[in-house]
């Protein structure tokens, strides 16, 4: 069950360094995502199209320019690469995947933040989801995004609104590119809940 918790955190990072390039100009911030069985804190770094998340010992860079994801792992000197799923990526720009409804429920401050809290209903893998989002309407940003339920969350603290240094977003010197592509973490996810069961 902790490898499904640890799934489902890493997917939800890995989805929100493919979706932050698609809201807002260059910002870094903290990041939070937390699930039943822990939480992992992480920094992103977002430039126009491209984004930086380091959590855990891992750098994930996507770069949307270049269609290609790059899973850095700097104890090792080494790095995974994938494509992009374009159409999984974009699908987000302007509301969820499958979103069928988005309703406003009110103004809330989130650590010290004006945003407007909405509930969003989308059909999901089959079945229907509900999730809050609280956006800063400032910058088109969700800095909040739960589940209706409490049963996970994902939180931007600390967001610095800058132009970042474009070195983060290529591959090191030295780092060498592993012969196999990153894992597909839904798919992971999905061979563990079967076993689960």
């Amino acid at each position: 069950m902790r490898f499904v918790i640890s799934c489902l955190i890493f997917l939800i990072l890995g989805i929100i360094a493919l979706q932050a390039p698609l809201y807002a100009a260059d910002f870094s911030a903290d990041v939070i995502t937390s699930a039943p069985g822990g939480s992992v804190a992480a920094k992103i770094y977002v430039s126009g199209d491209k984004s930086r998340m380091e959590a855990a010992g891992v750098i994930t860079i996507s770069r949307m320019d270049k269609k290609v994801v790059w899973m850095l792992m700097p104890s090792q000197n080494m790095y995974m690469e994938q494509p992009i799923n374009l159409h999984a990526a974009a699908s987000v720009q302007e509301k969820v995947e499958g979103e069928i409804e988005r309703k406003a429920e009110g103004a809330e401050t989130v650590n010290g933040v004006k945003t407007t809290k909405y509930r969003i209903t989308a059909e999901m893998q089959g079945r229907r989801e509900s999730i809050y989002q609280w956006v800063d309407e400032s910058i088109k940003f969700p800095i909040k995004t739960a589940a209706v339920d409490g049963s996970w969350s994902t939180e931007f603290k600390n967001i610095s609104q800058a132009q970042q240094p474009a070195q983060l977003f290529e591959i090191p010197a030295g780092y060498i590119k592993m012969p196999v592509a990153m894992p597909d973490m839904s798919a992971l996810m999905n061979k563990a809940n079967e076993g689960n069961e």
